[in-house]
C-alpha cells in the first residue's frame, strides 16, 4: 500500500527499450573503482541501491563482481551484489520484453 502523496517520491517510469541498450553498453563499458573500506562500501552500496538509478546498479555490480574475481567479497558484498543483479535483471527483463533468464544472460555474459 501507497499513499497517493507519496506516488512521485516513492515511484518512477521504468526504463526503455532504448535506456535499456544504454544500461548494457554501460555494462560493457564499466571503467569505476571499488572503494577499499568496506563499511563505506557497504553504505555506498546499499544508498546506491535503494536510489531506484539503473546505472547505479550497473556500478554496484561491476565494483562487486570485480571484488569477486579477486576473492575479497564479503558477506555484505555477496548481498549487495545478489540485489543488483536481481534488480537490473528485472529492469531488463521488463525494458525489453524478455525473460528474467534471457535479461541475466545478457548481464553476465
Amino acid at each position: 500500500m501507497l499513499r497517493e502523496q507519496d506516488l512521485e517520491q516513492v515511484v518512477r517510469t521504468p526504463i526503455s527499450k532504448q535506456e535499456a541498450g544504454k544500461l548494457l553498453e554501460h555494462l560493457d563499458n564499466w571503467n569505476g573503482k571499488v572503494g577499499s573500506s568496506w563499511k563505506v562500501r557497504a553504505t555506498a552500496n546499499q544508498s546506491v541501491l535503494e536510489s531506484g538509478d539503473p546505472f547505479g546498479y550497473v556500478d554496484v555490480y561491476k565494483g562487486l563482481c570485480k571484488l569477486e574475481n579477486e576473492g575479497t567479497l564479503r558477506a555484505s558484498d555477496r548481498q549487495h551484489l545478489n540485489q543488483s543483479l536481481e534488480l537490473l535483471v528485472e529492469e531488463l527483463a521488463y525494458a525489453t520484453g524478455g525473460t528474467p533468464e534471457q535479461a541475466r544472460k545478457q548481464i553476465t555474459r
